[in-house]
């Protein structure tokens, strides 16, 4: 399964728009691009493997594995980038401005049935992430 999160950035944070075989799973919310500083920045383009993971305080979720000089970035819901994450990423049904979004938690557990039921059919799962344009 190969999903594919595309990212528009702003100052005060990145949205984007994740699908898989064209079509839309949900839209996600990020931190702003901040040179992949750990906890400030959301994480580099580029291809990425999906796993199961689980913690006390998400439950199960979903980790996003072998990003560079970065660890634990996560999908996991949250409405506001700024307030709630430290790298990870959001998934939202609804975009309400630059790295906010709504009903985080019904995009989430949709995003986690489809990956966790591929996970559990031993397929792979990669996250390929690139961006459709930058606004400053």
């Amino acid at each position: 399964m190969i999903l594919f999160l595309t990212r528009t950035y702003f100052p005060e944070g990145t949205n984007g728009k994740l699908q898989c075989d064209g079509k839309l799973i949900s839209y996600t919310i990020e931190l702003p691009w901040n040179n992949n500083e750990r906890r400030v920045s959301c994480i580099p383009e580029g291809k990425y493997f999906i796993r199961k993971r689980y913690s006390q305080k998400f439950k199960w979720h979903l980790e996003v594995v072998d990003v560079k000089n970065r660890t634990y970035i996560l999908f996991h819901p949250a409405n506001n980038a700024l307030l709630e994450l430290n790298g990870c990423i959001a998934p939202v049904t609804k975009l309400s401005g630059p790295g906010l979004g709504l009903m985080s938690r019904k995009a989430f557990f949709a995003l986690k049935e489809i990956v966790y039921k591929a996970l559990d059919h031993s397929e792979s799962v990669e996250l390929i992430v690139e961006s459709v344009n930058t606004v400053l």
